[in-house]
């Protein structure tokens, strides 16, 4: 067998596939694959501090790249068959300001701010890797289902190198136009079909298979690669020491899937000594995960979930005809695929799962926003979350927590102005139709007549 490979996440299945497997399915029970690694057969890194050599070598692509400076952590390709375009060259914030807010001690909370990739979200960190192994299988198309970030991630690669075409599906009006504005500019193919995400996603995956297009969804293994090196950069910030929380948002359950198994082999290869514990944060009109793990108890179970309960909930959205719905579009997702990669995540590095309402995200973002980091609705659940826990005591107030910003504030500038605006009409119209009934810390624009003496008064009583 390679050295690297593929394999089925079900410790009793294991099945194995080939690197150049695009399906993305196990070829014995359909479940989930993994990149996987003989680290024996490879040359793993004996300290995380080896990766601080990089910086010295900005001027090679490979080391510039936020996901390829860790490249011994995902040695799937050669370095001559990586595309990038810079992804990754973000930053780790301390935010006392946030602290404050969620009730954290000064100097405990930092904002992972994921907005600096090329297209706005976390997705580069993913497409990169995507992108690569696309490019060593010859694939000239690529598709994906979207609530946004995928989108506009696929475009972006697709328009920046063109080796590829991007075929995109969304669902009838589930993309802020931010999002959807990236996609056209960038030149993709983009599918409106009546329906949502979940609806979109299970299109796109039998047109890929019909067609023969290589699919970028995060059902594909490789994405989740490239999604690792976020947990890397947060540690090399953190001067290679692990926090006691990671705070992510729900959706797709990509990111949690991806820092689980980052945190799995690093602690296999020896280069951590503890892991973290993770908390997903569900939008409440997006609640999949936060019921199926926190209400009806459904755990990894060493590799043995209770597949039934997940079948039984998702038939009980079928028959109520329950849609998804949340101003945090990002997360807007009743069916995760990553289900059970989140599943061992969570055993693995002890976790919970939460659900926050439209309101309290929007509350969360607004002071962020504050801070100085500008992030769409999705990614302020990862601070609405942290503060919840904290009033429940399951976070101390004294740990240290890393929130993931996953997506920057012009992703969807709409709900930013609903929400600061003096307008009663957008804000309901934005909002109200989400259950958002005030606008706890807008920051509203005066109104003045235009005189002088009267701009001068404005500015003194409110300065």
């Amino acid at each position: 067998m390679d050295a690297v490979f593929q394999r089925c996440i079900a410790p009793d299945c294991a099945a194995t596939s080939s690197l150049d497997d695009t399906t993305f399915v196990c070829p014995r029970c359909g479940g989930l694959l993994d990149v996987a690694y003989d680290w024996n057969r490879l040359a793993p890194p004996s300290s995380l501090r080896e990766f601080e050599a990089k910086w010295a070598e900005r001027s090679n692509p490979l080391s510039f790249s936020g996901v390829w400076r860790f490249r011994e952590l995902l040695p799937f390709a050669p370095p001559a068959q990586v595309l990038t375009i810079g992804e990754g060259q973000t930053i780790l914030q301390k935010a006392d300001g946030v602290a404050s807010f969620v009730g954290l001690e000064p100097g405990r909370l930092f904002l992972q701010y994921e907005g600096m990739n090329p297209s706005g979200s976390f997705k580069d960190n993913g497409m990169t890797a995507a992108f690569t192994h696309a490019r060593g299988v010859g694939a000239r198309r690529a598709a994906c289902a979207s609530t946004g970030n995928t989108s506009a991630s696929l475009a972006v690669f697709c328009s920046a190198t063109g080796l590829m075409r991007a075929l995109i599906f969304i669902g009838s009006g589930k993309i802020s136009y931010g999002k959807l504005a990236q996609a056209l500019d960038h030149g993709a193919l983009t599918v409106q079909i009546a329906g949502d995400f979940d609806d979109a996603m299970q299109r796109v995956q039998q047109v890929a298979k019909r067609l023969g297009i290589y699919l970028v969804n995060s059902l594909n293994p490789f994405r989740l690669e490239g999604q690792k090196s976020i947990m890397y950069r947060v540690l090399e910030s953190l001067r290679w020491e692990v926090p006691e929380w990671i705070v992510v948002p729900g959706g797709n359950l990509g990111n949690v899937s991806a820092f689980g198994k980052a945190f799995m082999e690093l602690k296999e290869l020896g280069l951590v000594s503890r892991v973290p514990r993770l908390a997903v944060i569900n939008a409440a009109g997006a609640d999949t995960f936060s019921q199926l793990y926190e209400q009806s108890g459904m755990r990894w179970n060493h590799g043995r979930p209770a597949a039934k309960l997940a079948s039984d909930y998702y038939q009980g959205l079928d028959a109520a005809h329950l849609r998804a719905a949340t101003i945090a579009s990002a997360i807007e997702i009743n069916r995760p695929v990553n289900l059970y990669k989140a599943l061992r995540a969570l055993e693995f590095c002890g976790g919970v799962v939460r659900e926050v309402a439209d309101q309290e995200i929007l509350d969360a973002k607004a002071k962020v926003g504050a801070g100085g980091l500008g992030c769409e609705p999705a990614s302020a659940a990862s601070v609405a979350g942290t503060k919840k826990l904290r009033q429940e005591g399951i976070i101390e107030r004294g740990e240290r927590v890393v929130c993931i910003l996953t997506g920057h504030q012009l992703k969807d500038p709409t709900a930013t102005v609903a929400y600061h605006s003096a307008d009663q009409k957008m804000f309901d119209e934005v909002l109200g139709q989400r259950g958002v009934r005030r606008a706890t810390f807008a920051n509203r624009a005066v109104q003045v007549p235009n005189d002088l003496d009267e701009i001068i008064k404005a500015i003194e009583v409110y300065s």
